[in-house]
Formats: structure tokens, sequence, C-alpha cells
């Protein structure tokens, strides 16, 4: 992954994570990583813990960032998922996947448009 792609990912990821504790989100953990894969947000709001998957992307790009979290990644995400409750050996506690995208003009001067689509994909 070049440069630019891996700054343009981290600032994604700190936009997402300013919009949801603007929202009343609690983050618990940021870049999960286990040998299974890697979870962007892990957050908890009423009483769920959020596994959220974050696409960011300039408006030059063809393609929805949503739809890049394809069956294949989903499983990846959800696997990991799963090893995150074993690790932390929590039972007993209602969760869903996320998918935040957020869309920067070409420029990437002007504002950022920010999606939050909630229980984006199912177990």
């Amino acid at each position: 992954m070049t440069k630019e792609r891996l700054e343009l990912g981290r600032k994604g990821e700190d936009i997402a994570t300013r919009f949801l504790k603007k929202t009343g989100y609690k983050i618990i953990e940021r870049n999960f990583k286990c040998r299974l894969g890697e979870i962007d947000l892990i957050a908890f709001e009423k009483g769920v813990l959020i596994f959220i998957e974050i696409k960011t992307r300039t408006s030059y790009s063809f393609v929805p960032p949503q739809l890049s979290v394809n069956r294949i990644k989903q499983k990846k995400i959800i696997n990991s998922a799963l090893s995150y409750l074993v690790q932390k050996r929590i039972t007993d506690i209602d969760c869903r996947f996320d998918i935040i995208t957020i869309t920067f003009p070409t420029d990437l001067k002007k504002g950022e448009k920010v999606t939050h689509i909630k229980d984006a994909f199912r177990v």
C-alpha cells in the first residue's frame, strides 16, 4: 500500500473516531489485529458492542466505498470479531457490524462526507 493511501486511511479513521465520539459512542479499541484480520474500530453504544469497518475514498473513486466490504471482507471481520470476544472473554452481549464511509473531494481541501451504515451486515 502506498504512503498516500495509508495516510488517507489514517485520516479517515481519525474522522470516524471523532464522528462516533460526538454521537455518543465510546471507543473501546482502534486497529485491533489478530491472525485472522483487523478491525478498524470497536465501540460501545447503548449496550451494544460494535465492530466498525472504515472505508475512505476520494471523490474520483468510481465505486462507492461500502461496496468494497464484500463477503470475503465481511467474513474476515466477523472472524476477527469472534477472536476479539474470545480474547477479552466477552460473552452474552449484543454485537453489530457497521461501516463508516468517508469521501473527500478530489482536492482534499473541502469538507469530507461521512456516512454511517449501521448493522451493515450480519453473521
